[in-house]
């Protein structure tokens, strides 16, 4: 009785058992290690954050492109080769990249960076992983150091105009004045400058399925499977040690 053949999965994961071993594959562990650590602290204060595991993002790097793929060794992510849409979605102002990118790294990395250098292909990879895990909204926010003043109520003044006048927000003049809803002439109103911005208001699960969603987006669709079988290769192989 003749062997059946195997799939392409099942060559794949033989391919990967096989070549895994080799150190070439290890060789931006403590890459992936120092950029995780950078999204992490970065990111920590914002509502819902767990912690990212940097063996996911080794994982991925594998399924991605892999030591023995031509672009291990410039794209390892995959992020800005052709026809990938992810890299323009994270440089751009309005998609919330520039929340989920560690301070250093904005203004340092570009597209010809993000293209040509291993070290920013893997952190804008995970820029946009995160970006695409994030739930964003707009809120008043308040501006950092800023202090809490008094203004008097002058003719014609509004809650609003009030907060066009001083910098600052309508919901953030009503939060410091809760009893205010009638005004009068001379009435003492506090104010505190800020304004409206896009903010992270929590985080999906981010989980080989939901990497395969919402960032693979169903392209390949053994995503999860091949990340699933990378990560268990990952965790019980040989990583290098890195200083922290």
């Amino acid at each position: 009785m003749a062997d059946t053949p195997k799939s392409g999965f099942e060559k794949w994961q033989e391919g990967l058992k096989n070549s895994s071993g080799d150190a070439s594959w290890d060789v931006y562990d403590c890459d992936i290690q120092t950029a995780v650590n950078e999204y992490n602290r970065h990111l920590s204060s914002t509502p819902g954050y767990s912690t990212l595991d940097w063996q996911m993002i080794k994982a991925m790097l594998w399924v991605e492109s892999g030591a023995a793929h031509s672009e291990w060794r410039v794209k390892p992510m995959q992020i800005g080769v052709e026809g990938d849409p992810g890299m323009s979605s994270l440089l751009a102002r309005d998609e919330g990249g520039e929340i989920i990118l560690p301070p250093g790294l904005v203004g340092r990395m570009s597209s010809g960076t993000i293209r040509t250098n291993p070290a920013h292909n893997i952190r804008a990879g995970i820029g946009y992983l995160l970006m695409r895990m994030a739930s964003f909204d707009h809120q008043s926010v308040r501006e950092p150091g800023s202090r809490v003043e008094e203004v008097k109520v002058k003719p014609g003044d509004s809650l609003d105009r009030i907060a066009s006048k001083n910098g600052s927000t309508l919901e953030i003049v009503r939060e410091l004045n809760p009893g205010a809803n009638v005004l009068r002439i001379d009435q003492v109103i506090k104010v505190q400058k800020g304004s409206v911005k896009k903010v992270v208001t929590g985080w999906r699960s981010i989980t080989t399925n939901t990497i395969a969603q919402r960032y693979n987006g169903g392209g390949d669709p053994n995503y999860a499977r091949k990340l699933d079988y990378a990560l268990s290769l990952v965790k019980n192989g040989r990583n290098a040690l890195c200083a922290q």
